[in-house]
């Protein structure tokens, strides 16, 4: 999932000198600031790209056969791809849609925190052997943000990017997806279907159970971007969502925050239980933000903005992201 590391907060009332020494280190000569380890962004996109074509060559063969996608068998595919690297051709329309819907995600938050002149890294991709093949992209704020223009404009320009470049290759990966009776029941996972996706089910296929519906790779990747979007627009804590809603109401958030994650855990056993891990997580990790002392309103054109993060949230949510056959 995409996740940003903005700074530790100095807690309000701190004394003057750490508000100072916060300030220099912001405004520290370039040279005196972190350098940027290009090798190793280039390295971990790098063996992403691996992991997730790993992942998406599996899918690729499992839809060319009409059979579910079947991760302990196809998590071969590691070996399959030492011994001819030519398997992982298939893969690359799922691994470079999902790269791409990240790297937009990331970027926008990226490009607008240099708008801003704040100190920020670049992505940092996650390269790992899962479900999807990576754990997700996150970018580090090393510097304190200094508006709550500049926070709102930060949060939301990385969910704004990531759902506009998904659009595309979910619609175009349906045009490549197939009714397969029963395709659903065959396999060990059912993944949930979020709005947007069902709307573009019912124009490609009208009449079609979404249990008969085999989606393409590509819609695959467009399906974990619409899943990390929605868990980045949860308006809590230190997620994009946390950050919109801060940049409003400042801290109010806190306590919204603690109902917002109260919500998750009835919802960790009645749909799925990963919502009690993220309840877990986001409690003790992500809860808290950055100091802002910023009296302007943030204005009509970002409220505006924010009531499309809010549909989008909708359309890209659902509350059952992954379940097994037994449940």
């Amino acid at each position: 999932m995409s996740t940003n590391g903005y700074p530790s907060p100095t807690p309000s009332g701190a004394p003057l000198d750490e508000w100072h020494g916060a300030l220099v280190e912001a405004l520290a000569p370039e040279e005196t600031r972190p350098r940027y380890r290009y090798w190793l962004h280039a390295l971990l996109l790098l063996l992403t790209l691996v992991t997730t074509t790993v992942v998406g060559a599996g899918l690729a063969r499992s839809f060319a056969e009409n059979r579910s996608f079947d991760f302990d068998a196809d998590i071969l595919g590691y070996v399959r791809a030492w011994h001819d690297p030519s398997y992982l051709l298939n893969g690359l329309p799922f691994s470079l849609t999902l790269l791409a819907i990240l790297m937009s995600h990331e970027m926008g938050h990226y490009i607008a925190a240099r708008y801003y002149g704040v100190d920020v890294t670049l992505p940092f991709f996650l390269p790992a052997p899962t479900l999807i093949g990576t754990l997700g992209a996150f970018i580090r704020i090393r510097s304190h943000i200094p508006s709550k223009r500049a926070l709102f404009d930060i949060g939301i320009a990385g969910p704004l990017a990531g759902f506009a470049v998904l659009v595309f290759p979910l619609a175009a990966g349906l045009s490549l997806s197939k009714v397969v009776p029963g395709i659903s029941a065959h396999g060990d996972l059912i993944f949930g279907t979020p709005l947007i996706l069902r709307l573009f089910e019912w124009i490609q296929f009208p009449g079609a159970a979404t249990a008969d519906i085999y989606l393409h790779p590509a819609v695959r990747a467009a399906w974990v971007g619409l899943l990390a979007t929605a868990l980045n627009l949860l308006p809590i804590g230190q997620l994009d969502g946390g950050h919109i809603l801060y940049a409003f109401l400042g801290e109010r958030t806190r306590w919204l925050s603690l109902i917002f994650i109260g919500i998750l855990i009835p919802m960790g056993f009645i749909f799925a239980y990963s919502w009690l891990v993220w309840a877990v997580l986001l409690f003790l990790f992500a809860r808290r933000h950055p100091p802002l002392f910023d009296p302007r309103p943030i204005g009509r054109a970002r409220t505006w903005l924010a009531i499309a993060a809010l549909i989008i949230l909708i359309l890209s949510f659902t509350a059952s992201p992954v379940r097994t056959t037994g449940l």
